[in-house]
């Protein structure tokens, strides 16, 4: 079944845009692929320090490849984000400050200024296994595709540019999925290792320059399950910052806030800071 899925999900995009054209030449040969990489350090080291502290080290890295196709009407956006980080604390060990693997396809038929009829696929999961470090012993909440999102759906798409645009789907399908260790978690019923929702779905980027070296970042998803208590918005939200200090090197600093009552019955946060190398293949 998540073969299957998957190959519905990957496939009906470039099965839209074989249809535009008969001509061999319908898709370019070349595509603009950008690739952004970002790695984040932080350390701090004490050696008597009357004060008191804790000898620590983290690392995060971020890789985003973009896949990019623009042509006569249609506009066809991909991105793969992904971001593994780990931590040494002295008398803790290595622990997962952050893993996420996510995919995003957004088709467009432009039908005016601004305006396309839209087809988006999102895939969301992590790399590795995460456990609640609160308990003792350790015990793991979360695997590779355990749990993983995918939703997919019609809709209409405004766009401005790059760096500014909003999605709606009112019809969006979403299933999750999880492990047999997993089963009766994230929503998904005891005994089942996946679970189907039938919602509205808006997604939005937001991308701007507030001074010439300092840059803000807003992406928003929004989700309500029409078949369960559609009145419980699922709500995931990142602002970003970023100060340019040269070429290469820049202050990043960014929050990641998540409302999901088939996760947590709590609201989800992550803040990240630090000192990062950054550096674009194109």
């Amino acid at each position: 079944m998540k073969r299957v899925l998957l190959f519905f999900f990957l496939s009906l995009p470039i099965s839209l845009l074989s249809q535009e054209t008969k001509k061999k030449d319908s898709i370019p040969k070349k595509w603009n692929a950008p690739t952004k990489v970002a790695f984040i350090l932080n350390q701090s080291t004490f050696s008597n320090w009357v004060a008191g502290g804790t000898n620590t080290v983290a690392g995060n890295l971020n890789v985003n490849q973009e896949f990019n196709y623009k042509k006569n009407n249609w506009n066809w956006d991909n991105k793969i984000t992904s971001a593994y980080g780990l931590s040494y604390v002295d008398g803790q060990g290595v622990r997962k400050t952050d893993d996420r693997l996510e995919y995003n396809s957004l088709l467009g038929y432009k039908t005016k200024k601004d305006w396309y009829f839209s087809f988006f696929n999102n895939l969301k999961t992590q790399f590795s296994k995460g456990y609640d470090y609160t308990k003792t012993p350790q015990v793991a909440i979360s695997s590779f595709f355990a749990p993983a999102y995918l939703s997919f759906g019609p809709g209409m798409l405004w766009k401005k540019s790059e760096n500014k645009f909003i999605n709606i789907a009112p019809s969006t399908s979403r299933f999750t999925f999880v492990s047999p260790e997993f089963s009766g978690n994230y929503g998904v019923e005891e005994g089942k290792t996946s679970s189907f929702g039938l919602g509205f779905n808006l997604s939005s980027y937001y991308k701007f320059n507030i001074t010439e070296n300092l840059t803000m970042e807003n992406v928003l998803a929004l989700y309500a399950d029409y078949l369960d208590n559609p009145q419980n918005v699922d709500i995931d939200y990142q602002m970003n910052f970023m100060v340019k200090i040269s070429k290469y090197f820049s202050t990043n600093l960014g929050f990641h806030t998540i409302i999901d009552d088939n996760a947590s019955s709590r609201i989800q946060f992550k803040q990240l800071f630090g000192l990062g190398v950054n550096y674009v293949f194109l």
